[in-house]
């Protein structure tokens, strides 16, 4: 397959040219256009590799689409898959929260559920991108270790993070961001949220510190890569650091994405932050880190399609450094290292074929074609 008539995104430049594929990876390309009748003809678009996602709970939504409805697993699975090839995305790691913030919550109801659909489309090949795990758990649950170990040796598992969502920790350490979230998020009254924020302060003095110190010797015995997740002082990064962490998920203030960088870890933001202007926590803006270098990673988050918005957003703001080549590399080559995933993330000779076509119309980018490994999957 060769792939003419684009702008090559390369680890630092950007050339029109072409590009072949064969068994399913890149074997050249070139600055020139390719003269044989069957290339395809890319017009002029933006060919970049695969996107890379490391923390999507978009799966969620397809198992529980509306309150108290639980869709099957296979179509929840096949919709989700195809939202995240749509979106670009080639690999990705598909984040499930072990342990909940709320007893009887949905999540801890479908995590055999969801686990299992994704681990078994994946092993029957019917997936588009490249499905992998990534556990989000959250500590102050009295069940979170044990069903984190339960599923610790599984191949798939790519990432664990570990979270802290009680009041006055992180990502909440104004009471008044917490009520405002919960409250609208399991529609409480005042003396229900007030029960709730008295119950989550109690299991997180109980069990956090145990739950996150026991994980963390689980991950680095097994080798499984670490993030921690909305760190706020310089103190929580060098606690991070000392667990194993090699990512810092949506560090909540400037001085934790600085120490996160002094310390040697990546910092990962939410690219919905990019698109919206500001974090709906009231955190730091991921732009305002990008201007100070101090972004690597981006997620999409809970919306797919913002990896691609927040690429050209960042490569086209004047108020930081990043080219086209820079802002491509958070969402592509910097994920790749994070996890040791030497075979995709740029594009090179020999690496997998894993690659987006990207197009503007009327200042919008989005994706036109997406192959995995050589074969076209949107």
């Amino acid at each position: 397959m060769i792939i003419n008539n684009v702008k090559l995104v390369l680890e630092n430049e950007v050339v029109e040219g072409s590009l072949a594929v064969k068994n399913g990876v890149i074997s050249a390309f070139a600055d020139t256009n390719s003269q044989l009748p069957e290339a395809i003809n890319g017009e002029g678009g933006w060919l970049m590799p695969g996107f890379i996602e490391l923390h999507t709970d978009n799966l969620d939504k397809f198992f529980t689409p509306r309150p108290k409805v639980d869709w099957p697993a296979y179509s929840a699975m096949s919709s989700h898959d195809a939202l995240m090839v749509a979106s670009g995305i080639t690999t990705v790691l598909d984040a499930i929260a072990v342990g909940d913030v709320r007893d009887g919550g949905h999540r801890l109801d479908n995590l055999q559920k969801m686990i299992g659909a994704v681990r078994n489309s994946e092993q029957a090949g019917l997936n588009r991108a490249e499905h992998r795990l990534h556990l989000r758990c959250e500590l102050p649950h009295e069940s979170t270790l044990p069903l984190f170990e339960e599923f610790m040796n599984i191949p798939e598992l790519g990432l664990v993070s570990l979270m802290d969502h009680s009041p006055g920790q992180r990502q909440f350490s104004t009471p008044e961001k917490y009520r405002e979230y919960y409250q609208g998020k399991y529609r409480l009254n005042d003396d229900e949220m007030e029960a709730f924020q008295e119950s989550q302060i109690a299991n997180s003095l109980r069990w956090a510190k145990p739950n996150r110190m026991a994980i963390a010797e689980h991950c680095n015995r097994l080798g499984i890569a670490l993030a921690s997740h909305d760190d706020a002082t310089a103190a929580h990064v060098a606690e991070s650091k000392a667990l194993g962490s090699v990512i810092a998920e949506f560090p909540t203030t400037e001085e934790a994405a600085y120490a996160s960088h002094q310390q040697g870890l990546q910092v990962l933001m939410g690219a919905p932050n990019i698109i919206r202007g500001g974090s709906h926590s009231g955190n730091v803006a991921a732009q305002h880190l990008a201007s100070l270098g101090l972004l690597d990673i981006l997620s999409s988050d809970y919306y797919p399609a913002s990896l691609i918005d927040a690429v050209f957003r960042i490569a086209l703001d004047e108020s930081n450094a990043f080219g086209l080549s820079q802002a491509v590399a958070l969402v592509t080559r910097n994920p790749a290292t994070a996890l040791s995933l030497q075979d995709r993330g740029v594009i090179a000779e020999g690496k997998r074929a894993d690659l987006v076509l990207a197009r503007a119309h009327q200042g919008h980018h989005y994706v036109h074609n997406v192959w995995r490994q050589g074969k076209q999957v949107f």
